[in-house]
């Protein structure tokens, strides 16, 4: 699915997100929640160069806001679960948090407001899930360097979870501190 797609859902899912951003109500997106955010406040959406499958790595960024939203990950590479094939522009008013090689617009901040292209949310068991049911997507592009197999998503899980896990624990924080007021 495409943000792009006629759906006639995408339309007032964009306003109810413009609306939360104009009364400073924190929005969080994921993958095709940060495609939404991104168009809602002006952003494009478009395919990316390469698919991304499969668990991968992404260079934050080191200036003030990456290191108030990334704390210690400023500067250096954070572990992120991938599916994808489209990306997003950073919106206006917004800042770039993570890129990496196959998609320069993995994250970005604008005030409380977080859109991610790359999942950090991820669970053994949403992994397992996503390679059962779209293994024979991951398999048509299995040649592409930015695409794993379900076996080497799966097999990385034990590995890669707790980095990424100690990620969105950072992520999150910050977040939720911005829902108090």
């Amino acid at each position: 699915m495409s943000v792009n797609d006629p759906l006639p859902w995408i339309d007032g899912v964009c306003a109810l997100i413009r609306q939360a951003v104009d009364r400073g109500v924190p929005v969080i997106g994921h993958c095709l929640g940060g495609q939404l955010i991104s168009k809602a406040l002006g952003g494009q959406v478009t395919g990316n160069a390469a698919k991304e499958i499969g668990w991968g790595e992404a260079l934050a960024e080191d200036h003030d806001v990456a290191r108030h939203w990334l704390g210690d990950f400023a500067g250096h590479r954070g572990t992120v679960f991938q599916w994808h094939g489209e990306t997003f522009s950073i919106p206006p008013g917004a800042t770039r948090l993570f890129s990496n090689a196959y998609c320069a617009n993995q994250m970005y901040a604008l005030g409380p407001h977080l859109g991610m292209q790359c999942h950090v949310e991820m669970t053994p068991e949403m992994i397992a899930t996503w390679c059962d049911q779209w293994a024979e997507e991951a398999a048509a592009v299995a040649d592409q360097p930015s695409v794993q197999t379900p076996d080497e998503m799966n097999g990385q899980v034990g590995e890669r979870l707790p980095a990424m896990r100690a990620l969105s624990d950072q992520l999150y924080s910050v977040w939720i501190r911005g829902l108090a007021r």
